[in-house]
Formats: structure tokens, C-alpha cells, sequence
């Protein structure tokens, strides 16, 4: 990771990206139910407000590990709900 800026970036892409395949999704497929893209959708948000508190912590000892976390559970919560939209 080469900064908090691009880490920032980074969760903004991964999570935006995520949002605009469910939302293709839905323009795809007209007539089916749009409850569990809207779920992905508000899962989506909500896993953005979770990093961005999480990049916002004061009282961190070690920084390189914390955010070390961060990227990796963004990947985690990428690739989840990435499964859930082939699922659909």
C-alpha cells in the first residue's frame, strides 16, 4: 500500500464497481426481482462506511498492520459480494 489516498481510492473503485454491475444487472434482467440486488447494494454501502471509520482511526499502534487489514478485508468483501452477483 503506498498511502491512505489510494487506499481511499481504492474502496471507493472496488465498492462503486460492485454497485454499477448490480445496477447493470437489474438493467439487464427487467423483470426479476430486485430485492437481492438491493441487498448487495446496501451491503455495499454499508461495507464502505465500515472501512471508511475503520482508515479514520486515531489510536492505531501499528498503522502498517492495520491498514494491511483494511486492504484485506476489502478483497474479502470484494470477492463476497462479487459471488453473490454471479449468483443472482
Amino acid at each position: 500500500m503506498a498511502n491512505i489516498r489510494d487506499l481511499k481510492k481504492d474502496i471507493n473503485y472496488v465498492l462503486g464497481e460492485i454497485i454499477e454491475m448490480a445496477l447493470d444487472w437489474e438493467k439487464a434482467n427487467p423483470d426479476a426481482d430486485k430485492k437481492a440486488t438491493a441487498a448487495i447494494i446496501d451491503e455495499a454501502i454499508t461495507a464502505f462506511d465500515s472501512f471508511s471509520v475503520r482508515i479514520y482511526e486515531k489510536k492505531i499502534e501499528n498503522k502498517r498492520a492495520h491498514y494491511g487489514a483494511i486492504v484485506n478485508d476489502l478483497e474479502n468483501k470484494g470477492n463476497e459480494l462479487i459471488a453473490k452477483l454471479k449468483a443472482l
